[in-house]
């Protein structure tokens, strides 16, 4: 009976894909039919049974070192090595305990991005950059957006604080905010996006929006235009502010009169708020319609080129259109757009880098990081 139980046993754990016996793992039951006493051995299920770190080491053939290292530090294990701890992995069907690791070390493997408008691509770009970065280093990455909202901000920031994120990257509704102070101070490193501060309290990474304004205007100067709209909001938006300012550095620069730099404010930066603004335009007397518009972003620019393009007006004949992010769609509109382009990913992968030295520990200065900006010349401006 012992001698086929045991067949038995060692049969079904080998079906079960297990290359050793472990005999603490084997449950008997001891019934009695007859005044005979009948044994059954069994082995739990896969489903009872965890797969454990020591047996993806045994199945991958390296030592608990190295599947910690592949888990927690990747970098430090050759590709050849980390493809055959994974694949041992994925055979075993082992699942990371992710609660336990984080309360062992008191921190999690995830990054946090919380950006203004999850619906403006630009942002999305950025957190593309963000998780490629994040991902080199076996990072995860968790993605929130505050609508620009303050109190949805607030209320973001303090749960990802309470679940211990690694690094907090945020691109917050107002730089300054002592919120982002407080997390810090508590121990999770914060860094702006796409914003900076006047001092270096935080790391940040941004793109240097007044030149980029500037950049915009004179390139519509070069054009010949001499009657120029400047669309967007909202107008307590740092972007829109700095964009504003280099715009009229440029104008004022040019000798021109101020009133000949029309601004029209819109309510969002998107593209509903470019065709409103498109209706407002058409609404002006063609002597006082500009010849060009320098949008926000582009998004306002391609609600701007829809609504011209239904009032019957030809761009860049009737009115010459420049973007700013040059977010793929831009190159893709029914007349490829102009654009003052920002470095989107570059601008995600340094933040998460910032983010995760700093957490890293040892000494630390506060960075900041800013990126210039590049004018990318298309048919709605060039004909």
């Amino acid at each position: 009976m012992w001698e086929t139980g045991v067949t038995q046993i060692l049969r079904k754990w080998r079906e079960q894909g297990h290359t050793r016996l472990d005999c603490a793992k084997i449950v008997s039951t001891r019934t009695s039919r007859g005044g005979l006493d009948q044994w059954r051995w069994t082995v739990p299920t896969s489903a009872n049974r965890s797969v454990s770190v020591k047996d993806v080491a045994a199945a991958a053939g390296v030592s608990l070192g190295t599947v910690s290292n592949v888990l927690n530090k990747p970098d430090r294990v050759s590709e050849a090595t980390r493809q055959r701890v994974l694949a041992a992995m994925t055979d075993l069907g082992f699942v990371r305990n992710e609660s336990a690791r984080q309360l062992r070390s008191g921190v999690s493997r995830t990054l946090a991005y919380l950006m203004l408008d999850a619906s403006n691509p630009f942002f999305t770009d950025v957190a593309a950059g963000i998780e490629t970065e994040a991902e080199t280093h076996g990072l995860t990455v968790v993605l929130c957006n505050s609508g620009s909202r303050g109190a949805r901000e607030q209320a973001h920031l303090e749960l990802f604080e309470q679940q211990r994120v690694q690094g907090l990257l945020v691109t917050p509704v107002d730089p300054d905010s002592p919120t982002l102070d407080a997390v810090a101070r508590r121990g999770t490193p914060v860094v702006i996006v796409d914003r900076t501060r006047d001092d270096d309290s935080l790391c940040s990474v941004a793109v240097d929006d007044v030149l980029g304004g500037r950049i915009g205007i004179e390139h519509l100067l070069d054009r010949g235009h001499r009657r120029v709209a400047f669309i967007g909001g909202p107008a307590d938006l740092g972007q829109v502010r700095d964009r504003l300012e280099g715009a009229r550095s440029a104008w004022s620069d040019a000798g021109l009169d101020p009133e000949d730099l029309l601004t029209l404010r819109t309510e969002d930066l998107r593209v509903a708020d470019g065709r409103e603004a498109g209706q407002r335009l058409v609404g002006l007397p063609a002597s006082r319609r500009p010849t060009a518009a320098f949008c926000v972003n582009d998004l306002i620019a391609l609600g701007l080129l829809q609504q011209i393009t239904q009032a019957g007006l030809r761009t860049p004949d009737d009115l010459a259109i420049l973007g700013y992010d040059d977010i793929d769609y831009a190159a893709a509109a029914a007349v490829p757009l102009s654009s003052v382009r920002q470095p989107r990913q570059q601008l995600g992968r340094t933040a998460a880098d910032l983010a995760m030295t700093e957490a890293a520990g040892g000494p630390h200065t506060h960075r900041r990081v800013l990126f210039t900006p590049e004018l990318v010349a298309r048919a709605s401006t060039l004909g």
